[in-house]
């Protein structure tokens, strides 16, 4: 089943640019296009990509609000936010609108397809050596409520370990490889995990497993 994605860029040629090498792979269709984050709502409406490339920072309407709207929308639509803004803030704020992934202008082609590939599995996709300082950050202006807590079903041993890789930013294949299970099985745990903890995506189930203390940031472990 292809992707459908749509792209929303300012800048004319970038946003062709980033069309072709999307063509380049048969798996992803694009079925849409918009210069501005207004824009981009309606298109949404319309189309219902299931994946969203979209810049930060265009006239009219921003990325950020866009997002936000969107996410009100559909929250199904995964968005990727490609940006020429490399500060953490914004990543940290992108990510807070609900965008599942962030990437830089700057990153080769087969690094955009592979992201946007993610995004579509439902897989966050920030840099590395980002993301446990993101998610640190995500967890700690949360306020827990006892509601939302006493609600939440224990998880299995299984799930526990799949939410602590989580809570490191790592991928489904990152996941599988490392408690040797397959990755259908890790999307799996991960969908469980999600109704359980009642997240909206595995972006907030890491926040939750930084906030519990699952995740210790060990200047040893590799990203």
């Amino acid at each position: 089943m292809n992707i459908r994605i749509a792209v929303v860029d300012d800048h004319h040629l970038f946003r062709k640019g980033v069309i072709g090498i999307l063509g380049s792979d048969p798996q992803f269709e694009v079925v849409g296009e918009a210069e501005n984050g207004r824009d981009a709502v309606s298109l949404v409406q319309k189309l219902q990509p299931d994946v969203l490339i979209m810049d930060l920072f265009m006239p009219i309407m921003g990325g950020m609000e866009a997002t936000k709207r969107i996410r009100e929308i559909d929250s199904r639509i995964r968005i990727l936010i490609l940006t020429v803004n490399e500060d953490e803030r914004s990543l940290f704020e992108a990510v807070k609108c609900g965008a599942q992934g962030y990437v830089i202008k700057t990153v080769d082609p087969d690094e955009l397809l592979h992201a946007v590939k993610s995004v579509s599995l439902g897989e966050a996709v920030v840099p590395s050596n980002l993301a446990l300082r993101i998610l640190s950050e995500m967890s700690r202006p949360k306020t827990v409520t006892g509601n939302s807590e006493d609600r939440a079903e224990p998880l299995t041993a299984r799930e526990i370990e799949v939410l602590r890789e989580l809570g490191t930013g790592a991928s489904n294949r990152d996941i599988a490889k490392r408690l040797y299970i397959s990755e259908n099985t890790v999307r799996n745990h991960v969908r469980n995990i999600l109704d359980k903890l009642h997240v909206s995506n595995r972006v907030e189930a890491a926040t939750y497993a930084v906030r519990e203390g699952l995740v210790v940031d060990d200047p040893k472990q590799e990203s």
